[in-house]
């Protein structure tokens, strides 16, 4: 594979933070957040952002955002090292409300800016898919036939890819009803993300 060089990938950060291609159907107006450099190790991609992320620009500046740290026992300051860590949502801007949370990312992200973008991310040595639109498009027939059972089998997806849920506060009933996630999984992500960035 290539080297990435830094200038082509700043070129295309640029042109997708340019991106008005949905701009008619984002019920607050068009704001691509994302974060990256071609020395990224570790690749988290999640949804999309929420409307405090979308008030801040900063990804997983949220509650979502404090627990996925903690998931990865990793402080603020190495979370956004972007020299480090890359984060590129399945959909960049956010998407608007529905009748039980926000929408579901829009497809014009995945479909004409990941193409593109994450063979630009050469260094990346670890993805983790954070719930499951990001399960869906990366692991596509490999997954299982629940986020559940993904999540569980994680090592078969190893060491490229390590699927996670949502780090949400609405799925602490997930959580509390799965309680191998805490005492299995964990300790497993926590080691693979060490593995990544050494």
């Amino acid at each position: 594979m290539t080297p990435t060089t830094p200038d082509a990938l700043d070129r295309l950060l640029s042109e997708i933070r340019a991106c008005r291609l949905c701009e008619s159907q984002l019920p607050l107006g068009p704001k691509p957040i994302l974060r990256a450099r071609a020395s990224s190790r570790l690749l988290i991609v999640g949804q999309a952002p929420g409307t405090l992320v979308h008030g801040s620009g900063i990804p997983w500046n949220d509650a979502s955002g404090v627990r996925l740290r903690e998931w990865l026992q990793l402080d603020r300051e190495r979370f956004y090292d972007e020299s480090r860590i890359a984060i590129v949502p399945m959909g960049f801007c956010y998407p608007g409300r529905g009748s039980s949370g926000d929408l579901p990312p829009r497809p014009e992200c995945r479909a004409t800016w990941h193409p593109r973008l994450i063979p630009l991310l050469s260094n990346v040595r670890l993805t983790l898919l954070i719930g499951h639109y990001a399960q869906a498009h990366f692991l596509g027939s490999a997954r299982k036939p629940s986020l559940t059972d993904t999540v569980r089998a994680h090592a078969e997806y190893a060491p490229r890819f390590f699927p996670l849920p949502h780090p949400s506060p609405r799925n602490q009933l997930w959580l509390k009803s799965n309680p191998w996630f805490d005492t299995e999984v964990l300790p497993a992500l926590r080691k693979a993300v060490r593995e990544a960035m050494d």
